[in-house]
């Protein structure tokens, strides 16, 4: 009878997460997630044959689906104010308050193969782009909600570095609580 894995998939993916999210790929050992996970090397290519690279795609896969997830409310409540403000909640709880670091700016560091750059390009593309539906759908004009779009992105992309430098989280949740205004037309 085989035994079973000492850690689930969903578990391996929030370890593997969490390494990359810290090192980036090219800073990322074998050893690393092995270590964080618990799991010898082998049994880590045994679940990814492909090694480092599958592991990464993998992390940004999982990523994806919770962006999606966490974007979910703004694209899909009819109130979009509401919507947008429950985003922002979920944005806070997937950053930790803004003491982590974005997966998205860590898995595009050099070193990073082009295809997990691009896996990563195409993520924060998707958060911008439904931002600006949001905010297109809230009554702005379609350049200027991508524009709002992409301000509120770098707000938030910025503050993320901004506490990863200084360790200063208040920016973050600052700039959190902006998203809504930022992306909603003046009344």
């Amino acid at each position: 009878m085989a035994r079973p894995p000492s850690i689930d998939q969903a578990g391996l993916l929030d370890v593997l997460i969490a390494v990359f999210r810290e090192r980036g790929f090219d800073g990322t050992a074998i050893g690393d997630l092995s270590a964080a996970s618990g799991l010898q090397r082998a049994s880590l290519y045994h679940r990814y044959p492909n090694g480092k690279e599958e592991m990464a795609e993998a992390v940004l896969a999982q990523v994806g689906r919770r962006f999606l997830w966490i974007l979910e409310p703004m694209k899909e409540d009819e109130d979009i104010a509401r919507g947008m403000a429950e985003t922002a909640r979920r944005l806070q709880d997937f950053y930790g308050a803004g003491a982590l670091s974005c997966v998205l700016d860590t898995m595009t560091l050099a070193g990073t193969p082009e295809k997990i750059r691009d896996q990563a390009r195409a993520l924060a593309t998707t958060w911008i782009d439904l931002m600006a539906d949001a905010s297109r759908r809230a009554g702005r004009a379609p350049a200027d909600a991508l524009r709002a779009a992409k301000d509120a992105f770098l707000r938030i992309e910025g503050a993320l570095v901004l506490g990863r430098v200084t360790g200063d989280t208040n920016a973050f949740a600052e700039s959190v609580a902006l998203m809504p205004s930022i992306l909603l037309p003046e009344s």
